[in-house]
């Protein structure tokens, strides 16, 4: 189908681009050129080609599109994909009036972005998203942009995701609340004898027949710290960690809940989960708008020091979303290693923070809540929130 012909379908802008140009100007471009599956998605209002969607590899290289946003002039957004995204075109799935579908490979993609950029006239800096784009398109890039400074566009495109709209805020809320629900599924059937394996499988089922995309399971069981799905079976009286993600639409749903397999929890596993939500709420309670999410850090980070547990336990805040560590970013070089530049920042209403408060201890196991908490406009609201003591396992 002609472009002319389907112009009146094409969607509106949608996400803030006077924010964007603010953020743009802040970062010193001219120009973003897009290339990540998460920037690409929010730039275009939700879209991703299904085609490619688990899988990037075709042929002897792999699929590659582009998004390119010129500060200012949204008309002069480009989108650069492959010539069967013409079907999405058909069905009104994009609001940039410049769409090239001829392309595939990074290499094309990116050389068709430069061609591009060059035509707007004007542009001295561009930003890129270095860490996600394959070396023969980043060659292409500075090849066709001749003497156009390249620079790190990564912040600009991160910090436009911070804050959610109500329709992420939604997808995040149903991610939360359905991993949770799943969770419940596979702690049923963590019967003495069934392997980590087999109840992972149980819980990713679980999390596609409530519409999730399965991410991820990081499962202990009894004594051990190991957290990789495997071959070890599940006794009578093991305690259970099911730290899992979940994703709807594309946004996250993280988190982690006990079980106990056919017993009851004696006092001491009792304290220690106990001692473990204490952390969660204190530090739940510093989630609102102006605070600063460094100081949710820091209190958490001080209660474990201040505890008979420091040894063994710790406490991470990290931002999420289409990301499941993104902005604001508190913690600097943590597990997950990135500068934690945001700890200063104040928190907004729409961000969206996981809390969690892990421990592993030298003899009773792995033992950590993960919570998904939302910054709302006056205070805070958690995500999936069910599920947070000693759920009876194996009937």
């Amino acid at each position: 189908m002609p472009v002319d012909q389907i112009a009146s379908l094409r969607k509106p802008i949608p996400f803030d681009a006077d924010h964007l140009d603010r953020l743009m100007d802040e970062a010193d471009v001219d120009v973003l050129i897009a290339t990540s599956k998460h920037n690409i998605q929010y730039l275009m209002g939700g879209y991703r080609f299904f085609f490619y969607e688990t899988m990037d590899a075709i042929g002897v290289s792999r699929y590659q599109n582009a998004m390119v946003y010129q500060k200012g002039k949204p008309e002069n957004a480009a989108y650069i994909g492959s010539r069967n995204e013409v079907f999405e075109l058909e069905l009104g799935k994009f609001w940039p009036a410049r769409l090239d579908l001829s392309s595939l490979t990074p290499t094309m993609t990116l050389q068709r972005a430069a061609d591009h950029v060059r035509k707007l006239g004007g542009v001295r800096r561009v930003g890129i998203e270095w860490d996600f784009l394959p070396a023969s398109g980043a060659a292409a890039l500075r090849e066709g942009l001749g003497n156009i400074e390249i620079k790190d566009g990564f912040l600009p495109l991160e910090r436009l995701r911070a804050r959610k709209t109500a329709e992420e805020i939604s997808y995040l809320r149903s991610a939360s609340e359905h991993v949770v629900e799943a969770m419940k599924e596979a702690f049923a059937v963590c019967v003495p004898g069934r392997t980590k394996a087999e109840i992972t499988e149980t819980l990713r089922r679980a999390e596609v027949n409530r519409g999730l995309v399965f991410d991820y399971c990081l499962i202990t069981a009894g004594t051990s710290l190991n957290r990789a799905p495997s071959d070890q079976k599940i006794a009578a009286g093991d305690i259970l960690s099911i730290d899992s993600g979940g994703n709807h639409h594309g946004y996250i749903g993280d988190l982690c809940r006990m079980g106990i397999v056919r017993a009851t929890p004696d006092s001491e596993l009792v304290e220690l989960l106990d001692w473990i939500e204490q952390v969660q709420q204190a530090t739940r309670k510093l989630v609102k708008p102006g605070s600063r999410g460094g100081e949710v850090l820091r209190v958490g980070e001080g209660l474990v020091e201040a505890s008979p547990h420091k040894s063994y336990a710790d406490f991470m805040a990290h931002g999420m979303g289409l990301v499941s560590h993104e902005a604001p970013r508190l913690k600097h070089m943590g597990p997950t290693p990135y500068p934690g530049y945001d700890a200063e920042r104040l928190l907004e209403s729409g961000m969206v923070l996981s809390l969690e408060t892990t421990m592993r201890h030298p003899k009773r196991g792995f033992i950590k809540l993960e919570d998904t908490i939302l910054v709302t406009e006056t205070g805070h609201e958690a995500l999936g929130d069910g599920a947070r003591g000693w759920n009876g396992a194996g009937g």
